[in-house]
């Protein structure tokens, strides 16, 4: 049943990568979601780097205590913050084959009460 879950979540991925990528004007905001934490990375797809990350695993949002839901409106807040410091506040929201909603729906609304736009 798992293994069936996720070639559909990954089928919906590809799907989503197809009409969805990231330049340097807008770059590429997507997210991974495991079943005890959340990471978001902000991509420019042309050069193909990476150029801001956040997850439950960093200092600031390690510490917190809650549920995983505030975990994750907390990262999409600090890589908001990423983003913002390197002038970078449009990005193209990727989830990465995840149903939007839960933990991918607080992610990004905390990105955009951080102060992205997409």
């Amino acid at each position: 049943m798992a293994h069936d879950k996720q070639l559909v979540r990954l089928r919906r991925k590809r799907g989503i990568r197809v009409r969805i990528s990231g330049s340097a004007e807008r770059p590429r905001l997507t997210v991974f979601r495991s079943t005890k934490h959340i990471y978001a990375q902000v991509i420019d797809d042309n050069r193909s780097v990476s150029l801001a990350s956040a997850s439950t695993l960093i200092k600031d949002v390690r510490g917190q205590d809650g549920k995983k839901v505030d975990k994750a409106r907390l990262v999409g807040e600090t890589i908001a913050k990423a983003c913002l410091a390197q002038g970078i506040d449009k990005v193209v929201f990727d989830r990465n084959g995840y149903i939007y909603h839960g933990r991918i729906k607080a992610l990004a609304d905390g990105a955009r009460e951080g102060g992205l736009k997409f």
